[in-house]
Order: C-alpha cells, then sequence, then structure tokens
C-alpha cells in the first residue's frame, strides 16, 4: 500500500497514514509561475496499490486538479490500482438541472476523476446519494453517523432530538437517530435565493429536548442559525449541530458565534481554518480512524459496510 497526499488536507491525511502505520510518500507538488500545478512522486509506485487522499474543497479548482495531475502522475507510473480518496467531494450540490440551461457539475467531475485514471473512489457523506452512481468506478461513500453518535453518547445523556434541517436530509438525520434510539423533528423551509435559507415550520415537538441538527455541510451558515433560532422559538432546551463537512465561507464562524447555538461539531474532512480552531462553539472529530479502516479493508478486499452497522 502506498499512500499520497495532495494539499488540501494534511492534517488528515497525517493522521490517517499513523493510523495505519504507513508512512506518506515523498511527493512533490508545487506551482509553475502561471500557477499550473506540477506533480512528482518520488517514489517506485509501479505494481503498487496507491491511495491519494485530497478535499475538494477551497480553492476547489486548485485541489481537483492536484488530484486529477497526481492520478495522471500515478497511471503513467504503471501503479496497479489507484484509489482517490476525496474525504469532501466538491461541486456535489450541482447534482441535478435545476432550470434551463445549468449544469450538472457533479457528474463532470465523476467523469474528470474517472477518465484522469482512478481505478475506485472513497468519499464520505456525499450531498445526494445518487451521485454516487455518477461515477463509472467502483464508489464507497463512508459515512459519518458512527463518530457522531459516539460523541453525542458521551455528551448528551437524555432527551435528545435530532433535527433534520430540510426535507432532503431526512434520511441521514433518520439514520442518526435510530443509531441513537431518538425522536426526529424536520425544517420546513424555503430557499428564496441560492445560499439563503427561511425556515417556516418545525415538523415535530421539540420542547424541552436537546436539539442536535444533522447536515452533510455548513457552509455560510445561515441555514443552521436560522433553524436553530426557530427551534429554541418552539421551546427546545438547546440546540447544536453536527455537520459533516464544515466549509464555512463569508463568516460563517462569527454568524454561528453570534447564534444562540450551543456548539458546531464538524468532521475533519475539511482542513478547519484558523478561525474555527479558535472558536469556543466549534469542535472538530477526527475522520482519520474511519477512513483509515476503509483503506484497509479495500487494501485487504474486505466489506465496507460492516463497518457501519450499528455495533460498530
Amino acid at each position: 500500500m502506498k499512500l499520497i497526499s495532495c494539499n488540501a488536507n494534511p492534517p488528515l491525511a497525517a493522521d490517517i497514514a499513523q493510523y495505519l502505520d504507513v508512512p506518506l510518500c515523498d511527493t512533490e507538488i508545487k506551482r509553475f509561475r502561471d500557477n499550473e500545478v506540477f506533480v512528482r512522486v518520488n517514489e517506485n509506485v509501479r505494481g503498487e496499490d496507491v491511495f491519494i487522499i485530497q478535499s475538494t474543497s477551497y480553492p476547489a479548482n486548485d485541489n481537483l486538479m492536484e488530484l486529477l495531475i497526481c492520478i495522471d502522475a500515478l497511471t503513467r507510473a504503471s501503479a496497479k490500482r489507484i484509489t482517490a480518496v476525496v474525504p469532501y467531494f466538491g461541486y456535489a450540490r450541482q447534482d441535478r438541472k435545476t432550470d434551463g440551461r445549468t449544469p450538472i457539475s457533479a457528474k463532470l467531475v465523476a467523469n474528470l476523476i474517472s477518465t484522469a485514471g482512478a481505478d475506485r473512489v472513497l468519499t464520505m457523506d456525499l450531498h445526494a446519494g445518487q451521485i454516487q452512481g455518477f461515477f463509472d468506478v467502483p464508489t464507497d461513500n463512508l459515512i459519518a453517523a458512527p463518530v457522531m453518535e459516539r460523541d453525542i453518547r458521551r455528551n448528551y445523556k437524555e432527551k435528545v432530538m435530532v433535527i433534520s434541517p430540510d426535507v432532503g436530509g431526512v434520511v441521514r438525520a433518520r439514520a442518526l437517530a435510530d443509531r441513537l434510539n431518538c425522536p426526529l423533528a424536520i425544517v420546513d423551509k424555503r430557499r428564496p435565493a441560492p445560499g439563503e435559507s427561511e425556515v417556516m415550520n418545525i415538523i415535530g415537538d421539540v420542547a424541552g429536548h436537546h436539539c442536535l441538527i444533522v447536515d452533510d455541510m455548513c457552509d455560510s451558515g445561515g441555514t443552521l442559525v436560522n433553524a436553530a433560532a426557530a427551534i429554541r422559538e418552539q421551546g427546545a432546551e438547546s440546540v447544536s449541530a453536527y455537520v459533516t463537512h464544515g466549509i464555512l465561507s463569508n463568516n460563517a464562524v462569527k454568524r454561528i458565534e453570534e447564534s444562540i447555538m450551543e456548539e458546531l461539531v464538524i468532521a475533519d474532512t475539511i482542513r478547519p481554518g484558523d478561525d474555527a480552531l479558535a472558536s469556543e462553539k466549534v469542535r472538530v472529530l477526527s475522520m482519520a480512524e474511519t477512513i483509515g479502516e476503509a483503506i484497509r479493508r479495500i487494501a485487504n478486499d474486505e466489506s465496507i459496510s460492516k463497518m457501519f452497522d450499528k455495533s460498530y
């Protein structure tokens, strides 16, 4: 097995390498003066099972090109199998045509990764389940729910309720609620414009509960802040949020700090910014063990789905 880290999230790659007790490959990634990407792997990978760890988070285009060029370099170096480990899959929100003359960018990016030469893709909590079918190579979509479940059980002892921030996230929220054996509520919202949300109703009785909003990503934070305010107005004891991908753009951390939310818990699929690390309301959960175990199972041709049995 060979592990390669690109520049999107070196700390996560280092933690995964530590879990697997496998050193990261000596890889050189730099820019030409016009910002073109250059990649050189300074180790022999011929006939090796290679895993490239790279989220396509901000700057999405640069990180995507690093991933594609690294895949191409390994293909031309005769690696036996190349697995693109993409903890956060960018462009996932563009998974369908929302209007006339608009792209399905998630499918385009999936095509690019396959065409570059990836034999397999490993990702986590895709924005929409159907994106898994956009790839023409085997794709494993890990879930952060087991790690979140363990953290919730440590920090909340009773009267927990899981909240889905919209109808589209009900399946994800219900899966966590089933693990915790707790009730579920849903936020009925609408989007007057991209990146904006407006809460209409709360479906479910949240009064007296410690409410945990569960979502796959937090970008500007507007959805979480608005939902938290509406939930508290309905009599909730407290409101926190568990989010897999902490994009946290456009002063999102400041928005969270000024809200009535108790806490925002994010995974490290995207490298947290300095403002998130310094915030008392933002806490980071490591996904290195989950991703590392999935890499080990892929390398040994073992089952991935067994990782997510409720006993795991």
